[in-house]
């Protein structure tokens, strides 16, 4: 069948995910994990991939990569994740972000443990060339039943800013989080992150909601909403807050 040339065509090509941006995609918030459950393996990994195209009047595609590798030994759980994100539209590229980041929780006695975590992200269009940050600190498990569970963390940190055409600068944190999830039903659950980074110059604020579907053991839907805001940007970053709408499929293993 041939199209009108006076309607438009699209043509949508998902390999694993659909994930929709608004304005551009935002780099992931990082989180402290969950404390390990008694039967947890000691290792585990897991991937999230999308990728959408449409072509005729708007050509565009959005790709999104994501994935972590948790390791659990005795009172310490290490977590290393990585993310990258891009966008175009008519060969214009829209979004272009990388993360890469490594947490390291150690527990103690009770409800309380330790974290700390380095963190590494780039975003071509927030104003910054790359951000480095490293943050340290004390969390609590406040909640931690069969369907539900909340973690508050708090600690002191360090940035390193590299502003496009700008000198570099580096910035005392002040760190808080919050993450707390609920079991809808067997196959199904709700997640919510909150954190706040403040310094000198700005403060940003970072919050995932994600549904999670579980269609198996290691394959889970997940349909989420992200947002960044960052209270005082660059000059020539047009907006102080991005916010990410996605559809993706996650595999563990």
């Amino acid at each position: 069948m041939e199209f009108s040339r006076r309607h438009a065509t699209a043509l949508a090509l998902c390999t694993i995910a659909a994930v929709t941006p608004i304005r551009h995609a935002t780099a992931s918030t990082f989180y402290s994990p969950t404390a390990p459950e008694e039967d947890s393996p000691p290792l585990a990994s897991e991937l999230e991939l999308g990728y959408t195209q449409l072509s005729g009047n708007t050509n565009s595609e959005t790709l999104l990569g994501k994935g972590e590798m948790t390791l659990v030994t005795e009172q310490w759980m290490h977590r290393l994740r990585g993310e990258v994100r891009h966008a175009s539209e008519d060969d214009d590229t829209s979004a272009e972000q990388y993360l890469l980041s490594m947490r390291e929780r150690r527990e103690l006695e009770g409800p309380n443990h330790l974290f700390g975590f380095g963190r590494w992200e780039k975003d071509r269009f927030s104003g910054y060339d790359h951000q480095l940050t490293a943050i340290t600190g004390y969390g609590r498990q406040l909640l931690d039943g069969p369907s539900a569970n909340l973690t508050l963390e708090v600690g002191p940190g360090y940035r390193a800013d590299a502003i496009d055409e700008e000198e570099d600068r580096g910035l005392a944190v002040a760190y808080g989080a919050v993450e707390g999830g609920y079991q809808l039903s067997d196959s199904a659950s709700l997640a919510q992150e909150l954190s706040v980074e403040g310094t000198s110059a700005n403060t940003t604020t970072r919050s995932l909601s994600a549904l999670d579907t579980h269609i198996n053991s290691h394959l889970t839907l997940r349909l989420s909403h992200e947002i960044k805001h960052n209270t005082a940007p660059p000059e020539d970053v047009e907006a102080d807050t991005d916010r990410t709408t996605s559809a993706s499929l996650r595999y563990a293993f």
